[in-house]
């Protein structure tokens, strides 16, 4: 997987031959008989007689002694007529509009078996899509394809070269009601005054004269009652 042949693991290291353990760990997982492989198993084998053969870092690992190359500064003229690619579901209308574009310092990953970009797809989403990409049409129009074994890396695709099942009912409905729960959320939440209004507050009042008006102070009422009797008297 690390040193001999990545890609027909599905498996793409990073141009200094680096593999992540999580990718490392999906593809192990994938083999029958080790999907029991967890991190700390690999561990083990690092700290045992053949630790001199990798190089392993917080979050990845790669083997020294690398028996393959991935060449990205010659593109390939040997294509096979039809590639594929996967996608999650949740992707598919924006790359049937907007086209195929990885993510920074990544590239697409393509292959003419299906199976193997199966392989890749269920990694992300347990029914991926699969998308057909005609290279002679992709290629006529200055798209680069690069061999890796059975692989082939591709910097990006616009969506005149894509094609692909039509996006289900389903997830058309289900962009619709998040597009709208979002607008929803972006609306402007009423005032609570209207502009050019304010609430008055007597207390704040700068005229003490003013703000002392029509406020009675506690026991007012005995104290009017004993003037009209000293009145009476």
């Amino acid at each position: 997987m690390l040193g001999h042949r990545p890609y027909e693991f599905g498996l793409v290291p990073d141009m200094d031959g680096f593999v992540s353990y999580r990718e490392l760990l999906q593809a192990i997982h994938e083999e029958q008989g080790w999907h029991y492989v967890r991190q700390s198993h690999i561990n083990e084998v690092l700290l045992g007689r053949d630790r001199p053969l990798f190089q392993a870092e917080e979050k990845r690992i790669r083997l020294l002694d690398r028996q393959w190359q991935i060449d990205l500064d010659h593109a390939t003229d040997v294509l096979p007529k039809l590639l594929f690619t996967p996608i999650r579901r949740k992707a598919h209308p924006v790359v049937m509009e907007k086209g195929l574009k990885p993510a920074e310092g990544k590239h697409l990953i393509l292959a003419p078996d299906q199976e193997i970009i199966l392989r890749i797809g269920k990694r992300r989403d347990q029914k991926p899509v699969l998308l057909e990409i005609p290279t002679s049409s992709a290629q006529s129009k200055g798209i680069l394809f690069y061999a890796f074994g059975d692989l082939f890396l591709c910097p990006g695709i616009p969506a005149e070269y894509i094609a692909g099942p039509q996006v289900s009912k389903e997830v058309l409905e289900s962009l619709k009601a998040v597009a709208e729960a979002k607008k929803e959320a972006a609306k402007p939440k009423p005032a609570d005054f209207t502009p050019g209004t304010f609430a008055l507050d007597p207390s704040k009042d700068p005229d003490l004269r003013r703000r002392a008006k029509g406020k009675k102070r506690k026991g007012w009422k005995e104290e009017a009652r004993k003037a009209r009797k000293h009145k009476r008297r």
